[in-house]
């Protein structure tokens, strides 16, 4: 297996924040642009690309898909459908992590305030520096780029190591938390690193770091100046002595699949323990019984991949095994989302059922005890949820849930027999009221379904059969009977 990014590296989108605190805005109409925007919505996202001859050159896509250029008299346009030489700039770091972004044709500095925006100066000032609020969804794996390996919590060391070839159960999520442009690394046990290496339940001055970008790689520079590096034979994150990111300080972030665990209808875990034939009967929970879902994209079908890189497959008689090493048409499920069950379609039109000896065989027409299975979510003990319009967050004066909003709170995913609990931050419970509002202040818990529809998003069911959703005026409901782009969540 590929140790060298086996997931795809996000694309690196963010909002741009300016002096005010206001964030660039790209206007639908007339591609005009601003720097008036109060929070982090769709029109102040922004996507970074490289030029691929230069990789210190960059262009700026707006959600438009349209570029963000400057000509000769600092005039700034965002109409470009392709990049052309005025869309050519610049990334100047500064040393408290805000960036200068000069046009490279016109070595002038762009920047200003609401409508009057230009990139004509010629120093920088404090106009012209813009902080950078990352967009995209803050949990992910960290790939060092020199050492070919994730980062994952070592508990028994206390400390965050870089050495595995695969990112590879809950201990390899990483949570990037934002708090006034600065950003920390919390563990799955809800830890922060330090910049010493030690993880620490405070978030202070020493886990706060500054994110950098060098050649779409990311580098984080602590209070101290100095880079997050992998040292020692285990490489231990912490702080090295670098005050330059060299390739020893860079990372990629990459998407995080769900990885879940099956259980069959004997009790037991499906595993792949006993070579490449995949079978119930395994009684603990390993990496063995841990499985990668990855939707496909297009046919939104599940492909289930081992923790030694092969996928599940469907062979002759209709067993199944862990013998492919590419995509293809046998590799590929239909999930049945049954509640606290699901039941799985194979390529040949048959569901999975589970044999008298535990092998998983697709020879069943209809769905019995035997072809149901309750999945588990291994890897989101946090949950962060983000919706079409922003994040997830506590209102700030009641008990209800805005799904618009440019931060995010932390919730606590907890598994109950195939049904999920999602527990507040002041520890009370997520419900759904009479009038089918999300209210956060439950004594106790309610059951909630998560099904994995499409590559990267979740659609939550509640126990009436009504999907979780964003209303118009931005709170979180529990009356979408349908699914949509409103109802269908990164997590």
């Amino acid at each position: 297996m590929p140790t060298n990014g086996i997931n795809r590296a996000l694309k690196l989108q963010f909002g741009l924040i300016n002096y005010e605190n206001r964030y660039l805005t790209a206007e639908a109409f007339g591609f005009k642009v601003n720097a008036s925007g109060v929070s982090m919505k769709k029109k102040q996202i922004w996507t970074l690309e490289q030029d691929e001859q230069d990789g210190q050159v960059v262009f700026l896509r707006s959600h438009l898909g349209r570029y963000l250029a400057s000509d000769k008299d600092g005039k700034i346009a965002c109409g470009a459908e392709k990049p052309d030489p005025d869309c050519r700039f610049l990334i100047v770091p500064q040393s408290d992590g805000r960036w200068a972004l000069q046009s490279e044709l016109y070595l002038r500095y762009f920047g200003g305030s609401a409508d009057y925006l230009s990139c004509f100066a010629q120093a920088i000032g404090e106009q012209e520096l813009w902080a950078v609020h990352l967009a995209l969804h803050p949990q992910a794996s960290l790939l060092s780029v020199a050492r070919k390996r994730y980062a994952h919590l070592s508990s028994s060391d206390g400390e965050i190591s870089v050495d595995s070839n695969i990112p590879w159960g809950v201990d390899s999520l990483v949570t990037l938390v934002y708090l006034d442009g600065k950003y920390s690394l919390k563990t799955c046990d809800s830890r922060f690193l330090s910049n010493d290496g030690k993880l620490v339940k405070e978030n202070t001055n020493s886990t706060s770091f500054t994110l950098e970008l060098k050649s779409g790689k990311l580098a984080f520079k602590d209070c101290d100046g100095k880079y997050l590096t992998p040292v020692g034979p285990t490489g231990t994150l912490r702080s090295g002595r670098c005050s330059k990111p060299g390739k020893d300080e860079l990372f990629d972030l990459e998407e995080s699949h769900p990885q879940v665990v099956f259980q069959a209808a004997n009790k037991r875990f499906v595993s792949v323990k006993q070579g490449v034939s995949i079978s119930a009967n395994q009684d603990v929970e390993t990496d063995m019984e841990t499985f990668q879902m990855e939707i496909d994209k297009e046919s939104k079908k599940a492909m289930f991949r081992t923790n030694g890189g092969s996928y599940w497959t469907l062979v002759t008689h209709g067993e199944i095994q862990s013998t492919a090493t590419e995509v293809e048409v046998n590799t590929m499920f239909d999930i049945e989302w049954r509640g606290q069950r699901v039941a799985l379609k194979a390529s040949n039109g048959k569901y999975v059922c589970t044999k008298k000896n535990g092998q998983l065989s697709a020879v069943s027409d209809a769905v019995g005890d035997d072809e149901l299975f309750l999945m588990k979510l291994i890897n989101r003990p946090m949950l962060i949820l983000r919706g079409e319009n922003g994040f997830v967050c506590h209102h700030k004066n009641s008990n209800t849930l805005n799904a618009n909003r440019s931060v995010y709170d932390i919730f606590t995913l907890i598994f109950n027999d195939g049904a999920y609990n999602v527990k507040s931050v002041n520890g009370k419970f997520w419900y759904i009221s009479s009038s089918g509002l999300v209210c956060t202040d439950g004594e106790k818990p309610e059951d909630f379904f998560l099904e994995f529809l499409e590559h990267g998003r979740v659609a939550i069911k509640g126990t009436d059969g009504k999907y979780l959703r964003g209303d118009q005026g931005g709170t979180l409901m529990g009356h979408g009977t349908t699914v949509d782009v409103s109802s269908l969540w990164e997590y």
